[in-house]
């Protein structure tokens, strides 16, 4: 009785290796269907619509049926921030990418895992071949590579551990990092997850422009010096998050090289850009890092995550990471994935984007990303100057204020718009800079037109 139960069900639980699967083909149509069906409602339901009355429900006795599940699916969809919204400008969370969705299916339907080449073989080969890609495209030599990693935090505390590693630094509590002032706030995790505190994380001052000061650096430095600090490395942004910086990556590679010192770039944000040709000031000489991280997912709608760790010397990840696998089988001359970072068993996530980038070619790559910064271009061309100031750099981001507000009342007044602005579907985020409250645009939404940036300049107005 229970052989014929589990035998009826098999092809429930599980795709099926004879027959058409006809089950899953159901079930799939129908899922896509719901998705696109809350896609198209965007216009209507806004950026971020929430029911207080929405319930998670969880596992009971008894399986739930396929239209319980399609109902609650249907009801988390409904309360779940909307990327597709041209209103959706508050993070750096843009719509995904049509063929990146299809990517995220078939690698949930592989089930490959990354962590060796004979659970994921030709996964492996792909991401090793696309890192090398990546790293041929922004100057790296023959030797270079890379791993992805689920998310830009990851990617940099893998860079770190391999520059702690190479420094011979590994045990030393006095080991110290260099960042900018307004570098991410990962760090300050990726500090702590290394055993180390506060008094390890040196924040350079940045000049007018929200880029690390070189003199300030190089005074640093001698600091760390006299008072007998091992430099693990030293971190440039490439694209801070209020403002869209770009450290002065030339004169920080020229320091490293000249100390022997690790270079790290953070370019979450930025790093996409190198890869085109636009003329992005302050983009050059980043093939001088030692390492850098590239998050496709911020900027290009590659579906979640997607995050990318360069370096310009893959035998400094096997020698950070390697433990031998002596569970795993290896092949000849193939390195097992899971022996290059921190993860173990990973997805084959790498799919989504090299199903995207093959789909955009590098002239689609261009395209989204110049939308991105002509869209800021119009915003700063058309917002009032005399009654905002504006923080921006380079790339695709905005911070602003009205000038003649105190400190203090950049609190309530942020607050308060962003709660006006989203009655009107433009979901705007406040992020907290140099003891202030700003409101932040960020302007990598491909289907935010002018008209809808006009209508959000308006609604600014309106509510000084």
């Amino acid at each position: 009785m229970t052989e014929d139960l589990f035998n009826n069900k098999k092809d429930i639980y599980f795709p099926s290796y004879l027959g058409t699967n006809d089950n899953l083909i159901t079930l799939l149509n129908r899922t896509s269907q719901t998705l696109c069906d809350w896609f198209s409602k965007a216009d209507k339901n806004g950026p971020l619509p929430f029911d207080d009355n929405f319930k998670c429900i969880m596992p009971e006795e008894d399986g739930s049926s396929a239209e319980d599940l399609f109902s609650e699916i249907e009801s988390l969809l409904n309360n779940s921030f909307n990327p597709v919204h041209p209103g959706s400008l508050a993070h750096l969370d843009p719509p995904p990418l049509i063929f990146s969705i299809l990517g995220d299916l078939i690698a949930a339907g592989l089930n490959n895992n990354l962590l060796a080449y004979e659970l994921s073989p030709s996964v492996s080969l792909l991401e090793d071949s696309l890192c090398k890609w990546f790293a041929k495209k922004i100057g790296f030599n023959d030797s270079s590579g890379g791993i992805v990693a689920s998310g830009g935090t990851l990617s940099n505390l893998n860079a770190l551990i391999a520059a702690r590693n190479n420094a011979g630094l590994s045990s030393n509590p006095n080991s110290v990092l260099l960042v900018s002032e307004d570098a991410h706030s990962s760090f300050i995790k990726c500090m702590k997850i290394m055993g180390l505190d506060a008094k390890n994380l040196v924040k350079i001052k940045t000049d007018n422009q929200g880029r690390m000061d070189i003199n300030n650096l190089r005074k640093s430095l001698d600091r760390c010096l006299t008072e007998n600090k091992k430099i693990l490395a030293i971190v440039a942004t490439l694209g801070t998050t209020v403002r869209g910086a770009i450290d002065p990556i030339k004169d920080i590679s020229k320091i490293c090289k000249d100390r022997n010192i690790w270079f790290h770039i953070d370019g979450s944000i930025g790093g996409i850009f190198a890869v085109t040709s636009l003329p992005i000031e302050g983009l050059n000489n980043i093939n001088k890092a030692n390492s850098i991280t590239i998050n496709p997912q911020k900027i290009i709608g590659i579906t979640k995550t997607s995050s990318l760790l360069l370096v310009s010397n893959m035998s400094t990840l096997k020698n950070t990471f390697s433990t031998g696998l002596p569970y795993i089988s290896a092949k000849k001359n193939i390195i097992n994935r899971g022996e290059l970072g921190i993860q173990g068993s990973r997805p084959a996530e790498v799919i989504k984007l090299w199903l995207g980038l093959r789909f955009l070619g590098l002239k689609g790559i261009e395209e989204i990303l110049r939308s991105s910064i002509k869209r800021k271009e119009f915003f700063i061309k058309n917002i009032c100057k005399n009654t905002f100031e504006l923080y921006s750099g380079p790339l695709h981001i905005v911070s602003f204020l009205p000038k003649t507000l105190s400190p203090e009342e950049t609190e309530f007044w942020t607050q308060e718009k962003v709660n006006e602005l989203m009655k009107n579907n433009f979901m705007l985020s406040r992020p907290q800079f140099k003891g202030k409250y700003y409101l932040r645009a960020v302007m990598g939404n491909y289907n935010t037109d002018e008209s809808h940036i006009i209508k959000l300049l308006n609604l600014l107005n309106d509510y000084l």
